[in-house]
């Protein structure tokens, strides 16, 4: 399984512009076999952070997600929405635990 957190930014005045974006984005990424969840969260303290969630099944979907129409329709609209400071890391597990 493989977990993929991080953030980008956006000036706070371009989030109701983008929310069809990513609520597309999100609808797309979660109907790809091997997406086990895919979500973005604005940050309720700092506007304009959005936290990014997402749960892969294996490398090989994540790596079938980069190469997405859908993922490239998002990153082509980065400008539009002034994102910048995307920042993800990679995580890798074999087992999770409610706690």
């Amino acid at each position: 399984m493989l977990l993929v957190i991080g953030t980008v930014r956006m000036p706070a005045e371009n989030l109701n512009e983008a929310r069809y974006a990513m609520q597309e984005m999100i609808e797309a990424s979660l109907e790809e076999e091997g997406c086990i969840r895919y979500a973005y969260a604005e940050d309720v303290i700092e506007p304009g952070l959005v936290h990014i969630t997402e749960i892969w099944r294996d490398r090989a979907t994540l790596e079938a997600h980069f190469d997405s129409e859908h993922l490239a329709e998002w990153r082509a609209n980065w400008d539009r929405f002034g994102i910048h400071d995307r920042d993800l890391q990679l995580f890798e597990s074999d087992s999770a635990e409610r706690i």
